[in-house]
């Protein structure tokens, strides 16, 4: 399911199904990306951060064309505590290479994966992240 912001609305909250992951998109050539995204982080429920958000930021390939600053973006993910995936969508193995990613992520997420939490997996990619 997809939102374009939050918070979500609240007349269809019966039908509405869990939600497993929170992938927020920055696209890197667009400041109101990343202002669309840091206004709906105040709807998030603070358990969410417990490693079920990431910060999914696209157009990396084209460096000299960005309009966010990186450090915006790693420090909201140290702030939140979230992993930060950062792809290229116009690239065919690496979108489907993050598309992986984000579906193992949400197996996690879900507790489809054997003796591996969201929590410890959000540990996980922070450790590898400081390496």
């Amino acid at each position: 399911h997809l939102a374009t912001s939050l918070p979500l609305p609240s007349e269809r909250d019966h039908l509405r199904p869990r939600i497993d992951l929170i992938a927020f998109m920055i696209d890197i050539k667009s400041k109101y990306s990343l202002k669309n995204v840091e206004a709906s982080l105040a709807y998030v429920d603070a358990t969410f951060f417990l490693g079920k958000v990431c910060f999914l930021v696209t157009g990396v390939g084209r460096a000299n064309s960005c309009s966010v600053e990186m450090n915006a973006i790693w420090k909201l993910g140290e702030v939140y505590c979230s992993p930060v995936l950062f792809c290229e969508l116009e690239l065919e193995g690496i979108r489907v290479a993050t598309a992986q990613r984000l579906l193992r992520m949400l197996q996690i997420c879900a507790g489809h994966v054997p003796g591996v939490s969201a929590l410890s997996f959000g540990s996980l990619m922070r450790s590898f992240a400081d390496h």
